[in-house]
């Protein structure tokens, strides 16, 4: 199964329609959101077509194929206007003989781990910093952001598939790879 994972919209309908393009392309099952939907953030400038409207019309559409856990920006009145869960604060999934922790990374990250088994991926948003790191007993990756990058990083995302993680921009470059 091809996984697609992305993280950080903040409402951007133009970096969400971007994003799905890929998705298409990419010809993923489905799709791990990991947080921070609609809104930008008070600490966040407007990302580019800021309209939090037109990504709900975008993403609602896909909702059987959306996988999603609540980012810091994430809130109760935003479950009201998508149709697939988004208020869950992680998700434990079995890839291709890994499990990995999914969350948005504002209360479990690299400094403050979660419980963990040896040889689990921690995966996370939040920093909009793509990133890889072999702790020894855990893996920490990080997709970047999708609409506000930081740290002169792509827009970009991830997918994995038969335990290969690629990190692409959004026209589907590859620029990091972990097997």
């Amino acid at each position: 199964m091809k996984l697609m994972i992305a993280s950080d919209i903040h409402g951007s309908a133009y970096y969400c329609r971007l994003l799905l393009e890929s998705f298409e392309r990419e010809g993923a099952e489905k799709l791990l959101l990991l947080g921070d939907i609609l809104y930008h953030g008070p600490r966040n400038d407007l990302p580019k077509e800021y309209a939090p409207k037109e990504v709900i019309a975008m993403l609602n559409p896909l909702k059987e194929r959306l996988l999603c856990v609540r980012g810091n920006c994430d809130t109760e009145v935003d479950q009201m206007v998508l149709d697939f869960p988004v208020l869950a604060d992680y998700a434990v999934l079995f890839l291709d003989g890994k499990t990995v922790y999914a969350t948005h990374g504002h209360n479990y990250n690299e400094g403050k781990l979660p419980p963990l088994a040896d040889g689990s991926i921690l995966l996370n948003g939040h920093t909009h910093v793509p990133k890889c790191t072999d702790h020894g007993t855990y893996i920490y990756m990080n997709p970047g952001s999708v609409s506000i990058p930081k740290e002169n990083s792509p827009h970009g995302y991830m997918t994995v598939e038969d335990g290969t993680f690629l990190w692409k921009d959004l026209s589907g470059v590859v620029y990091m790879e972990y097997k």
